[in-house]
C-alpha cells in the first residue's frame, strides 16, 4: 500500500513598494485603469516571484494525521496539536525545510491545482532559499506519484471549464473551508492582522476537503475494471 499525502500551501504577496522601479514598471506593463492596477497590486501572492508561501500542510488520508508548518514572527514554544494535526511555526526558510524533510517519505503527493500553483510554488520558493527538493513533485502529468485532483477531474484538460475547489466541494456534498467565510483572497490580510494560526487553521481545512475529493475521484470516477 502507497503512502499517500495530501498537500496544500497559503500564500502572500510581497509589499509592491517594495520592488524597484524596473519591477514596478514591468509589473504595470499592461494595467492602465485603477482598477488593473489595484488588481495587479493584489495579485502579488500568485507567483512565486512576488510572494512567499505562509502555510504548508500535510495530511495523510489514510490515518488523518498531518501537520501544517506555518510562518509567524511570533514562534509558538511548543507545537500545538488539534484534533490530529500539529501546527508548527517557523520562518519560510524552516516550513520548507520541514515540508521537503517529510514528504521524501512517502510515495504519492494529493493535491488540488498543485500542478499548476503549490508545486511550482514549492520549488522555486525553496530554490530562492537554497533549499534542495527530496521529491520531484513535477513528474510527468500520467504519473500518479503526483495526483492533481483539478487535472484529473477535468480530464487533463479534455473538460475546459474548471472550477475551484469550493464548486466541486458544493457539488459532491464535501464540507468547504470557504462556508467559514474565509478564501484564500483573506490571507494577505490575516497575515498582516497577525491571525498567523487562523491561516493555519484555514490550511488544515483545505487539506480536508481535498482528501475528501480524493476519496470521490478514487471510488467514484476513477475506472476500476475489479469494479
Amino acid at each position: 500500500m502507497s503512502k499517500k499525502l495530501v498537500v496544500d500551501i497559503e500564500t502572500i504577496g510581497k509589499d509592491f513598494d517594495t520592488f524597484d522601479e524596473m519591477t514596478q514598471e514591468y509589473l504595470l506593463k499592461f494595467a492602465e485603469t485603477d482598477d488593473e492596477i489595484k488588481a495587479v497590486k493584489e495579485g502579488m501572492g500568485f507567483s512565486p516571484l512576488t510572494g512567499e508561501i505562509v502555510a504548508i500542510g500535510l495530511l495523510n488520508p489514510d490515518t488523518d494525521k498531518g501537520a501544517v508548518y506555518f510562518q509567524s514572527p511570533e514562534l509558538l514554544q511548543e507545537p500545538l496539536e488539534e484534533e490530529g494535526i500539529e501546527y508548527i511555526a517557523d520562518t519560510e526558510a524552516g516550513i520548507l525545510r520541514k515540508f521537503w524533510d517529510t514528504v521524501k517519505y512517502y510515495d504519492q503527493v494529493i493535491t488540488f491545482n498543485g500542478r499548476s500553483f503549490d508545486a511550482p510554488f514549492l520549488l522555486i520558493r525553496s530554490a530562492v532559499h537554497r533549499i534542495h527538493p527530496t521529491k520531484d513533485l513535477m513528474p510527468n502529468r500520467y504519473n500518479l506519484s503526483h495526483v492533481d485532483l483539478l487535472d484529473l477531474l477535468t480530464f487533463y484538460g479534455a473538460v475546459r471549464r474548471k472550477f475551484s475547489l469550493h464548486m466541486w466541494c458544493r457539488a459532491l456534498g464535501i464540507k468547504s473551508p470557504k462556508e467559514e467565510g474565509l478564501s484564500g483572497y483573506e490571507v494577505s490580510d490575516l497575515f498582516r492582522d497577525q491571525q498567523y494560526l487562523t491561516i493555519a487553521r484555514y490550511c488544515t481545512g483545505d487539506l480536508y476537503a481535498t482528501k475528501e475529493l480524493f476519496g470521490y475521484w478514487n471510488n467514484y470516477v476513477r475506472f476500476n475494471p475489479n469494479g
